[in-house]
């Protein structure tokens, strides 16, 4: 059977994590056409997730009805697809469900907190604990079907499970200590979604490709820019997320293609969608892109409005690197120290609740407090 990188941006023909090549086999005719994917367990079992996920994700990317016979290991997905779409589509599954936001190893376990239905991740290769992003339509299928946890019996039955324990939970903090200061039998049918496949109802349908997003990119707030549908920029960003990892220069040319590329709406879009985390070093990564669709400080205001919601869509999770992230932004001249200075005044609920961006600003204190010591410094030396 032919295998492939999981992820496959990474061209090391030793890369350790492999997966079966995605097949597709076309069943039927007319409105009873459908794909059966027949490795679909082989490739689920590779990636550590359950069958039901991978085909579900499918139906929603895809805006199809879904068939699982499990005793038959049948996984359907209504309409005609061939392999190399899916394999694209797998892809974003492997990015938003699979790889670890540290490390970007595919060594992670879900579990589901109970309390308040979020799905979280611990990653077996560099320790990092993590969150998955709960705007797609799959995470409802995961919490209502949580994946079945591992035993680990085997280090009771070595009489040293608690000091395992303590030892792994020790090199968890140091790992998560040294990577923080890095720079850089029953038939399971979907809800009835309609099964039309045309070019035309995908397009309609581009909306549901990654989810009830427009919940957290949605900015139809009267914010000052232009009243033109909130729904351009969603496609854009749903477009993109699709395509990477892709090219600066690939973007700039979609978004000047678009007739977006002036406007801020779109920046804080696209901070939303190529900057990952942990943050750290990204910016800086992507630092000649945003020059060159940055020329007014509503653009520099978009920038930090787009890490704002970031950090807000994580839970939070990383406002300890709040602070080296924003001098990364200062330094590679993203934003001017005048905007920084008014951002970190009060809190704001622009991009979002005036709670999150309290406690960003709050993380945030180091340093805006050196942003002024230096403004002190350079005013005096003028003098």
């Amino acid at each position: 059977m032919a295998t492939i990188n999981i992820r496959r941006d990474v061209k090391d023909s030793f890369y350790r994590y492999q997966m079966p090549k995605l097949q597709s086999k076309i069943e039927g005719k007319g409105n009873g056409i459908k794909t059966v994917i027949p490795n679909m367990t082989d490739v689920a079992k590779a990636l550590g997730r359950p069958p039901l996920y991978l085909t579900k994700f499918f139906g929603f990317e895809l805006g199809a009805q879904t068939t699982i016979v499990a005793d038959m290991d049948r996984y359907i997905v209504n309409g005609a697809h061939d392999a190399a779409k899916l394999q694209d589509l797998l892809d974003v599954f492997i990015r938003r469900f699979v790889l670890c936001a540290s490390c970007l190893n595919p060594e992670t376990e879900l579990s589901i907190n109970k309390k308040d239905q979020t799905i979280t991740y611990d990653c077996k290769a560099c320790g990092y604990r993590g969150e998955i992003d709960g705007r797609h339509k799959l995470t409802g299928v995961i919490v209502k079907n949580p994946p079945a946890k591992k035993s680990h019996k085997h280090k009771k039955a070595s009489g040293h499970g608690e000091e395992d324990d303590a030892a792994e939970d020790e090199l968890t903090r140091r790992i998560r200590k040294e990577a923080a200061e890095l720079p850089t039998a029953e038939t399971i049918n979907e809800e009835d979604w309609a099964v039309d496949t045309s070019e035309e109802a995908v397009r309609a349908r581009v909306q549901e490709l990654e989810g009830n997003i427009e919940n957290v990119l949605s900015l139809n707030d009267s914010r000052g820019e232009d009243d033109e549908a909130d729904a351009r920029y969603d496609e854009f960003g749903q477009w993109l997320e699709l395509r990477l990892p892709m090219s600066d220069v690939d973007i700039y040319k979609k978004m000047k293609e678009e007739n977006i590329h002036h406007k801020s709406k779109a920046i804080a879009v696209l901070v939303q969608r190529i900057i990952r985390p942990p943050f750290v070093g990204q910016f800086e990564k992507h630092a000649a892109l945003f020059k060159k669709l940055c020329n007014s400080d509503k653009h520099e205001r978009a920038i930090l409005g787009g890490y704002e919601r970031l950090i807000e869509s994580t839970k939070l999770q990383h406002l300890d690197s709040v602070s080296k992230v924003l001098l990364e932004i200062y330094e590679s001249d993203l934003v001017s120290e005048g905007t920084l200075e008014k951002w970190g005044a009060k809190p704001s609920k622009k991009y979002v609740s005036r709670e999150t961006s309290k406690k960003i600003q709050e993380s945030a204190r180091p340093f805006l407090n050196w942003l002024a010591e230096a403004s002190d410094e350079s005013e005096s030396e003028d003098e």
